[in-house]
């Protein structure tokens, strides 16, 4: 045998398997979805089924192209070009695309094609970010270095936004997972997480809520690393207790009846008040590392008291109107919360082993809107069940699993860097996508991987997966 067809043997099948198992399950299900009576057969071009499988087509000639054709070479010294190209893309779409669904994310080319940009752009800033973190003396700790790949993140993600599209913004956020495998500090991450918790605080409860619980928390770190920590976390313990009763206090008979300004402004008082009192006394006996808090706490206290211009000013009215129907706040049924609790009657309804193949009532009848994109797995869930939706989340787990562990093998950082956000991608794409249908994530308009219908976003991830695939030959030479 020849050392190339050696070096081919080599190919990771487990991965190509999974590939071609969803794209095949993801096709008839797209059948599936738009099916009646009437309906076009699953092959014919008048259906979604059958563009679809068109798209299978030309992917599967893409993948041949990156298996067999080019050298792994290319896709290094076209990084940049790509990467720049793509987002002239996501500038153009800007000013010539045109609105679907409140997003200005559609391109539409000559011959009336249309592609989404920012599906596109993700194997750009991919590539890219594995040619810059993949040179020699990269160092993710040095700010330089660091500069360097927060600008190729951030440039897609604020055209993405002027768009708006939440969904791929969220994609993009993935990427923390590959920084922090790279040498991201856990902590960036942590302040990202509490940040998360006290928008969504402020949200379902009150911007009291959520300074008590941002207090709690940097008053909590910082008493760990104090001198006397029992004392000090028995203080805060006591301090925030007592705040969390300024709310009830104000609505007394005594009171109520004075114009006094907000619970949450009582509470920035007393905070203000406690910070100075502290950093006097931590000046005082040359006490270090208190200024951090200080601005953790002042960070903090800004994005509280700025949640309500955010929500109203920042995010379009049906991304509001899906994040309360989410937390609670509302319930619309019929209108912002219709989607989902139809999605989960569906899913529901299947139980263990569906009810069967095109025997799906909730998708026959169009209950669900978007059913063959966005909210393809609630026709898995009504038509193949508990079992067949275990079966799809088992073969995403693999893929994922897969590219994680092949990436730890790899000799080269750029391989490895390339394959994290691969992996990052593609556990995103199905976390947001199932945990919508599901009820537990807002709508936001982001496909199933290699399942929903759309032929931007599945030539997208085939050239993402067959890219890492062809990399990771590169390991046996």
């Amino acid at each position: 045998m020849s050392g190339g067809r050696s070096i081919y043997a080599k190919l990771d099948w487990t991965l190509i398997l999974c590939y071609i198992l969803l794209s095949l399950f993801g096709w008839i299900n797209i059948y599936a979805s738009t099916y009646s009576d009437e309906a076009a057969g699953i092959f014919s071009l008048a259906a979604r089924s059958g563009n679809q499988l068109l798209w299978i087509g030309v992917a599967a000639v893409a993948a041949i192209f990156i298996l067999f054709v080019f050298d792994t070479r290319i896709y290094r010294s076209i990084a940049w070009p790509l990467y720049i190209l793509s987002a002239l893309l996501l500038a153009a779409v800007l000013l010539f695309g045109h609105e679907v669904n409140g997003s200005r994310s559609w391109l539409t080319l000559p011959g009336g094609f249309a592609i989404q940009p920012s599906e596109f752009s993700k194997p750009a800033t991919a590539l890219c970010l594995a040619r810059i973190m993949g040179s020699y003396g990269f160092n993710l700790s040095n700010t330089r270095d660091f500069l360097k790949v927060a600008s190729v993140i951030l440039i897609p993600v604020g055209l993405i936004a002027l768009e708006p599209d939440i969904g791929t913004i969220l994609v993009y956020c993935s990427l923390a997972f590959m920084l922090y495998r790279e040498g991201l500090p856990g902590k960036i991450l942590a302040y990202a997480g509490v940040a998360v918790l006290l928008f969504l605080l402020t949200l379902k409860f009150s911007s009291c809520v959520s300074i008590l619980t941002a207090t709690g928390i940097i008053g909590t770190v910082m008493a760990c690393g104090s001198r006397h920590p029992v004392r000090t976390i028995l203080i805060l313990v006591l301090s925030v207790t007592a705040a969390a009763f300024i709310p009830a206090l104000l609505r007394t008979d005594a009171l109520s009846g004075l114009d006094l300004p907000a619970p949450e402004y009582w509470m920035l008082a007393i905070i203000v008040i406690t910070a100075t009192i502290i950093t006097v006394r931590c000046i005082r006996k040359n006490i270090r590392g208190w200024s951090r808090y200080l601005i953790l706490l002042a960070v903090a206290l800004t994005l509280i008291f700025s949640v309500d211009f955010i929500f109203h000013n920042v995010l379009k009215p049906h991304h509001r109107d899906r994040i309360e129907n989410l937390l609670g706040i509302s319930q619309d049924l019929m209108g912002a919360g219709y989607n989902v609790n139809q999605s989960k009657i569906a899913i529901g309804s299947g139980g263990l082993t569906g009810k069967g193949f095109l025997q799906g009532t909730q998708t026959k009848f169009n209950f669900v809107p978007e059913q063959s994109t966005d909210f393809i797995f609630c026709t898995i869930g009504e038509e193949w069940g508990f079992l067949g939706s275990m079966g799809v989340l088992a073969l995403f787990l693999t893929m994922i699993l897969r590219i994680i562990l092949t990436a730890e093998r790899q000799r080269e950082r750029s391989i490895r860097v390339y394959g994290y956000c691969v992996a990052s991608y593609l556990f995103m794409h199905v976390f947001v996508n199932i945990g919508m249908t599901i009820g537990i994530m807002p709508v936001v308009g982001i496909p199933l991987p290699l399942i929903s219908y759309g032929g931007s976003s599945f030539l997208t991830f085939t050239i993402l997966l067959f890219i890492y695939i062809r990399f990771d030959l590169e390991r046996w030479k």
